[in-house]
């Protein structure tokens, strides 16, 4: 069964709630086992690089960037029934203007897609549920 709160926060990633969105998946993060624990924290650090941005803290969104991404980098195409390409290369993209002092603002915001259908119509990959 897919925990409702791993819906929960990638709706609030999706629209730039970070506070909340920080507070479902760290949640979800103390509880999670095994190999998606990784990809849920990077996920989660992403989430707070963006809350920092808006705090205007630069110098902690490009560190939590950079972790994320780093954490990440693990994982194939999919995790967690997420398309992780597409969000390490909006995060990427993200770290770039940040590592350059280029603003960051005509970019569009880090999204937690769902992963692509495999050939039989049906999701890549498990979402989560709290056991992975």
């Amino acid at each position: 069964m897919v925990d409702p709160r791993f819906e929960q926060g990638v709706a609030l990633f999706n629209a730039g709630e970070w506070y909340a969105c920080h507070d479902v998946f760290e949640e979800l993060w103390h509880e999670c086992q095994g190999p998606s624990r990784k990809a849920l924290q990077g996920i989660l650090q992403i989430a707070v690089s963006q809350l920092h941005l808006q705090r205007g803290n630069l110098r902690g969104a490009t560190v939590l960037l950079g972790e994320g991404l780093g954490r990440l980098q693990a994982y194939g195409l999919v995790q967690l029934g997420l398309d992780l390409d597409h969000l390490r290369s909006a995060a990427q993209a993200w770290l770039q203007a940040l590592q350059q002092q280029r603003p960051v603002e005509t970019l569009p915001p880090p999204e937690l897609r769902p992963a692509p259908l495999s050939g039989d119509g049906g999701p890549s990959h498990a979402g989560y549920d709290g056991r992975q």
